[in-house]
């Protein structure tokens, strides 16, 4: 099992991808496929204006393992950057100098067969120095309002990164405020419905329990101290938030308040996404393409 996200990048290299990079005319963007390059784990179609992406890679001293499709307009790139996943002649997609949703309109595309059926969710691996394990958020930032179906997606979806991190059964806590039915609060009656569909076998090979509070998930004293008996409470894999305010604040306060470590990918397609923040250290972006070099051909 991996337990650190600096195995991601020693894991990666064993079986490198080719990324297409819509609208790769950033700074931000091409600094990370570089150190993805140097480190051996992927190489680069570049596809955006072939000028501008010259001249950002020439500051960078960028010289190796990228190809470049000249592309008139931002919408350009971002087709043919889908067409070249679509078509397999690249394994993932990364988000350039675009709005995620403007990526994501061509991305579900029929024509271009990339949708399975299953909500997209941003899926991020945090490695919190005052957690025992490496541990998965779903959603931090794409699905607002998910009901019940749309967290059992994300369940599946987060369970299959947890997979390309060699844990076999994760355990997932389905979060809410407390950790007792409410009908006044939606998000304990999705947790208990989601629970009970796992215990039928719905859900894969995975325990989830819920509603749990977040200590109850993550601190086994905050579980024992409230009476709770579970093999989730106290060691979960996996925490699925009620909603995206939740997610991203939660996201957000780990990644400027403590700290971590991190790696995120849209999972949920045929194909994982990588999305990269200014706001991302290099280390972030670096962890997040090996992360994605993992999942391609898995999920």
């Amino acid at each position: 099992m991996i337990s650190s996200l600096s195995q991601l990048v020693c894991r990666a290299k064993s079986n490198p991808k080719v990324i297409a990079i819509a609208a790769a005319d950033d700074p931000v963007v091409l600094s990370a496929a570089k150190e993805a390059a140097q480190e051996g784990i992927a190489s680069f179609i570049l596809f955006g204006s072939q000028g501008k992406i010259e001249e950002i890679i020439s500051e960078l001293d960028f010289s190796e393992k990228f190809s470049i499709v000249d592309c008139s307009t931002k919408n350009e790139s971002i087709q043919k950057a889908v067409e070249a996943v679509s078509l397999k002649k690249a394994d993932i997609l990364m988000k350039g100098n675009v709005k995620t949703g403007e990526l994501l309109s061509v991305f579900l595309k029929d024509e271009y067969g990339l949708r399975t059926g299953r909500t997209m969710n941003l899926v991020t691996v945090f490695e919190i120095k005052k957690y025992h394990k490496l541990i998965l958020v779903a959603d931090a930032g794409m699905v607002i309002a998910p009901d019940i179906g749309q967290k059992a997606d994300s369940i599946i979806n987060s369970t299959a990164v947890a997979r390309a991190l060699e844990i076999e059964k994760p355990k997932i806590a389905v979060l809410a405020a407390i950790e007792v039915v409410n009908s006044k609060m939606p998000a304990t009656t999705d947790a208990a419905i989601l629970s009970q569909m796992a215990r039928r076998g719905q859900l894969g090979a995975v325990e989830v329990d819920g509603p749990l509070a977040l200590d109850n998930a993550i601190s086994l004293e905050a579980a024992k101290h409230k009476g709770i008996s579970s093999t989730v409470a106290g060691d979960a894999d996996i925490l699925i938030m009620p909603d995206i305010e939740a997610g991203n604040i939660f996201y957000k306060a780990m990644a400027f308040l403590s700290d971590c470590q991190l790696a995120s990918a849209v999972v949920g397609g045929r194909i994982p996404i990588i999305l990269t923040s200014r706001a991302d250290s290099a280390s972030t972006k670096l962890q997040s393409i090996a992360l994605n070099v993992l999942l391609s051909g898995v999920i």
